[in-house]
């Protein structure tokens, strides 16, 4: 397969948002750092799933992203979000320096997304792979938001703001 097979650009922006999660945890502590460790792991179980084209799957122990998996997420978003402000504009990605990585990992899955979504109409694709990336960005997203002091910290878009008049 040829490195720049859309199947190894897919797991290959995968590992990259792992690789900014993992800049993301120099910053965090707590329960935070625990979810980002659980994500990094998912994320080398999903691009397992990626590596291994489902028409080259043999028996049932084949390394799979899970509906479970997509579950927890699902669960961390609903449990950081119930503490945040609410959304009064787009934020800007930035405030604290966790945060700033974070919103820079949500940018690479969902890049990572966008690829899977290419791949996924060329070949079979395990459908919780895109569920769980989906999930993720907005977990990643939340994440941020909650590390900068519940959303009290978020850097807000002010529309026109800047423009010359």
């Amino acid at each position: 397969m040829a490195k720049h097979a859309l199947r190894i650009e897919a797991f290959g922006t995968v590992d990259e948002a792992n690789s900014v999660i993992g800049l993301a945890r120099v910053h965090a502590d707590g329960d935070c750092d625990a979810m980002l460790a659980r994500v990094q792991n998912d994320l080398f179980d999903l691009g397992a799933d990626l590596a291994v084209p489902e028409e080259g799957r043999r028996g049932a122990g084949a390394l799979r992203i899970t509906p479970a998996q997509v579950a927890r997420l699902e669960s961390e978003i609903d449990t950081m979000n119930a503490g945040l402000e609410p959304l009064t504009s787009f934020i800007l990605p930035g405030g604290s320096d966790v945060s700033a990585w974070l919103h820079l990992a949500r940018t690479v899955v969902r890049r990572a997304e966008r690829l899977i979504t290419a791949l996924s109409l060329e070949e079979t694709v395990n459908p919780a792979v895109l569920e769980y990336t989906n999930r993720l960005s907005d977990h990643l997203f939340v994440m941020a938001r909650h590390l900068n002091d519940n959303g009290r910290a978020d850097h807000l878009w002010a529309p026109g703001a800047t423009r010359e008049g």
